[in-house]
């Protein structure tokens, strides 16, 4: 499969990293607000950089035609590829946590024409958190529930997957602890106090490749999916529940 990716920050140059080393994608180019730099050397390759503008992306993809994007930039960023993804039909991977309703809204229309996965929060093993999150809370309605995220110093927004975290157990948003320390890549911890004990479900990103690999689990879930709009959560369950089936046939 042939991958494009929007943004090189912290996040997007780690997921460069793992997609040129994943076998089952080729990294095609990057594209950045600046263009800059001219090119990357990844993989033993150099992978060329161009300036994310609605008037080239055209152009560009004319000449430099991939499979899907993936998205570590910005919510600003939507708008410029928006029309290319439904055109092209070009599978897209987005794990921007700060879209708007308007943003967001735009981003599922796109499912009517390409495959989409939208997660504010791309890592594996926070989306299987939120999951055993949600059971546990249908389990035990009644029991008292915090959230506590802890993030590297410069970031300045609560983190979306806690906001997600709290939307998907029904808790508002005042139930949500933030913490900012240097050092910290990514911390999301689910707290359950019941009557004489407490049950703490933590996940810590060590580095940030792991987003990384949440993006090529993502892409290649979506392979055997028809057009339409995901969220990790679809792509997580319907493993699970093939692994459950197959577990119920011996």
């Amino acid at each position: 499969m042939k991958v494009g990716l929007i943004g090189y920050g912290k996040a997007g140059s780690a997921v460069a990293q793992v997609l040129s080393e994943d076998p089952r994608y080729a990294l095609q180019w990057i594209a950045t607000r600046s263009g800059k730099p001219v090119s990357v050397e990844l993989g033993g390759a150099s992978i060329p950089v161009t300036a994310l503008s609605q008037d080239s992306l055209p152009a560009w993809l004319d000449q430099h035609p991939v499979d899907a994007l993936v998205d570590f930039s910005n919510a600003a960023s939507a708008a410029i590829y928006g029309e290319e993804v439904k055109r092209r039909g070009l599978t897209l991977v987005t794990a921007i946590s700060s879209y708007d309703d308007d943003q967001l809204a735009r981003i599922r229309a796109l499912g009517a024409h390409a495959k989409v996965l939208c997660s504010p929060n791309i890592t594996v093993g926070i989306n299987f958190l939120i999951m055993a999150a949600r059971l546990l809370r249908e389990i035990a309605p009644f029991a008292d529930v915090e959230i506590l995220e802890q993030h590297f110093r410069d970031k300045p927004e609560v983190s979306g997957t806690a906001k997600k975290i709290a939307e998907s157990l029904d808790v508002g948003g005042d139930k949500i602890t933030s913490m900012r320390l240097g050092g910290i890549v990514g911390h999301h911890e689910v707290i359950f106090g019941f009557p004489y004990q407490t049950v703490r479900l933590i996940h810590d990103s060590i580095k940030r490749e792991a987003f990384g690999t949440g993006a090529a689990f993502a892409l290649n879930e979506l392979r055997n999916c028809p057009n339409g709009f995901y969220t990790f959560d679809d792509v997580l369950m319907k493993r699970v529940r093939a692994q459950i089936l197959a577990g119920g046939a011996h």
